[in-house]
């Protein structure tokens, strides 16, 4: 946070889908005033200037600054306006005093103020952005894939005798679909025509969706290799693990100031359990599960065939550890690799990487 000024004032943010509302309160902690603006580029430049009436703008502080909040946040970090990430209000607090907008809004506020809210929101203005919006596409395709195939299981199942027959001795995945892409049910008149008919259907979809996981997959490896080349050289890292990596990091890694910080993101920290007398951690179940995710699948790969995660196994085991403990010193020491790769180089790497 900056040198404070005299008069300086924080904006609080509740965001919705159609409006925002928004509370100003000085440095003593004041509230001075609240507003509530459309979700609009117009809204956005009436709520900047009714800001600045109050006085010097310290900081923003906006509640969902990666959903409805998105568009604000670009907006104002492009008029240079300091934005934190506020996350939901307290519980307790909701159930102690009542909820309302600018309640909320306030809340977010005083949480800048009180130093609660620390964290820069991702800019979501360069490849990354990119990436993230090609892998919703691509995992919405996946999932209406598998879900097609085990349609096309099912109906098979309980399909006419006959036909079920026929079909059972097609042997291949890709022989079975593209069989039933080719059938020709005829009219209507029985139940082994309108079998073949959702059959047909359902697998010409699952086609469809194939070639455009297929397309999509191709434009995230070249936008993956383009924001972070070194990374997709190192052992068991390929553009699916670069790809999450790089959107829990955002186009803005310099938001992440520590190894630390972004082992606790990926959720590959321990987490402090003591009490008393005793001293311990816990496995930590929280950060981004998807990273999460990835890690252990760059150490299973690295297990199976990366010489110097063989050795450190080899080692560990011999001093006593289980499989799952070591595991997870493994996750952080992927961790720590991956931060080298994407956070510990220039600011503007990934921004200046994004273009055509």
């Amino acid at each position: 946070m900056t040198e404070t000024l005299p008069g300086e004032i924080i904006i609080g943010i509740d965001t919705h889908k159609h409006t925002h509302a928004a509370v100003v309160i000085n440095t003593l902690g004041a509230r001075l005033g609240t507003m509530t603006i459309p979700v609009s580029r117009t809204g956005y430049r009436d709520l900047e200037a009714w800001a600045k009436s109050f006085g010097p703008i310290r900081a923003f502080g906006i509640e969902g600054t990666g959903s409805y909040g998105a568009a604000l946040t670009r907006s104002l970090q492009a008029n240079g306006h300091q934005v934190f990430e506020v996350g939901r209000p307290n519980r307790q607090l909701r159930h102690q005093h009542g909820k309302s907008d600018p309640l909320d809004a306030e809340s977010a506020a005083r949480a800048v103020l009180g130093g609660q809210a620390t964290a820069l929101p991702k800019s979501g203005t360069s490849a990354v952005e990119m990436i993230r919006h090609l892998k919703i596409a691509r995992d919405t395709a996946v999932k209406g894939r598998t879900q097609a195939l085990l349609t096309v299981k099912a109906i098979i199942v309980t399909a006419p005798a006959l036909l079920r027959e026929q079909l059972d001795g097609i042997t291949g995945k890709m022989a079975l679909i593209r069989h039933l892409a080719a059938l020709r049910p005829g009219k209507l008149t029985s139940t082994t025509a309108s079998a073949k008919a959702s059959l047909r259907a359902i697998a010409r979809r699952w086609l469809v969706l194939d070639a455009e996981v297929k397309t999509h997959d191709g434009h995230l490896e070249d936008l993956t290799e383009r924001c972070a080349p070194t990374m997709l050289k190192a052992h068991g890292i390929a553009a699916g693990t670069a790809a999450e990596m790089l959107l829990l990091v955002g186009d803005n890694p310099e938001r992440i100031h520590s190894e630390a910080a972004f082992a606790k993101l990926c959720g590959a920290c321990p987490i402090p359990a003591s009490s008393g007398k005793t001293t311990r951690h816990r496995l930590n179940r929280g950060g981004n599960r998807q990273a999460n995710a990835a890690l252990y699948r760059v150490v299973i790969v690295r297990m199976r065939g990366h010489q110097p995660t063989l050795d450190y196994v080899r080692r560990r085991t011999a001093e006593g550890k289980g499989k799952m403990e070591i595991i997870r010193c493994l996750k952080r020491f992927v961790a720590r690799e991956i931060f080298g790769y994407l956070c510990a180089q220039p600011k503007s790497i990934l921004a200046d990487q994004s273009g055509p």
